[in-house]
């Protein structure tokens, strides 16, 4: 399959395995991530998740082009907007993912990486959504996340010139969290969700949730949510272990519960 899932504890680690078209996707394999994304999000098991693309040439230049122009899809398919839901495109994933970027991020790689929440990259790799150079926009979210997430003017430039940036410019304007040489992209990657992971994960989740639901908000009524999150997480029985591994100076034994 080109979309390949493994699960190691409780991480997910999503692999795009098209080297051959640079990780490109037609719509059988969007419907594989689709698929991917909904295994991830409903299975108890998996606390964290990792996105990558296979070899070290590409994380995912997006949608292969050459599948999607020749025959474009019927207006009627613009109203099912729930069909095979994606990160990038609303679907509501509250387990933190990970982006693992290994070479070329560029249209349709760049919007799921926008829908991610952590991301670390190899030195090479390059950022962009160029889709205004091939007559289109950005879809999945890129012409909204981009601006939400990094300042006006680099966004802006970004959008409107559709040209790349490179590694340390994307760490210097926070689009991604840390650069690291290619042969250690992966084990930093794990480094990172092992910590999230070992979190209690309904209270990661729901922090994730806020975070997110925050930005569409007025401040009174963030807090009042946040409120009432923090009083349901007060019954788990993770807010129990907590407090009373800190005590009793040893990790902590979290379940989800």
């Amino acid at each position: 399959m080109a979309i390949d899932v493994d699960v190691r504890d409780t991480i997910a680690l999503i692999t795009i395995n098209r080297p051959e078209r640079l990780n490109a996707l037609d719509a059988e394999h969007y419907q594989e991530m689709s698929r991917a994304w909904i295994d991830i999000r409903d299975n108890p098991q998996i606390r964290a998740a990792i996105i990558t693309g296979a070899g070290e040439r590409s994380f995912s230049t997006g949608a292969d082009l050459k599948s999607f122009i020749p025959k474009p899809a019927g207006l009627g398919e613009f109203w099912l907007t729930q069909r095979d839901q994606l990160l990038n495109r609303g679907l509501e994933v509250w387990k933190p993912v990970i982006a693992a970027v290994n070479g070329y991020c560029l249209g349709g790689g760049m919007t799921l990486l926008l829908a991610t929440d952590l991301r670390v990259a190899a030195a090479h790799a390059t950022f962009g959504l160029s889709e205004v150079k091939r007559g289109v926009i950005p879809g999945n979210g890129g012409s909204q996340r981009l601006l939400r997430q990094l300042p006006h003017a680099i966004a802006m430039e970004m959008l409107l010139t559709g040209e790349t940036i490179e590694a340390h410019t994307a760490a210097r304007w926070g689009l991604i969290n840390r650069v690291t040489p290619a042969a250690q992209l992966l084990d930093v990657a794990f480094e990172l969700a092992q910590r999230v992971a070992d979190n209690a994960p309904l209270a990661v989740q729901a922090a994730k949730e806020l975070a997110v639901r925050s930005r569409d908000l007025d401040l009174a009524s963030g807090l009042r949510l946040e409120e009432s999150m923090l009083r349901l997480l007060q019954f788990t029985e993770d807010a129990q272990e907590g407090p009373a591994a800190f005590q009793e100076k040893r990790p902590a034994n979290f379940k989800g519960a």
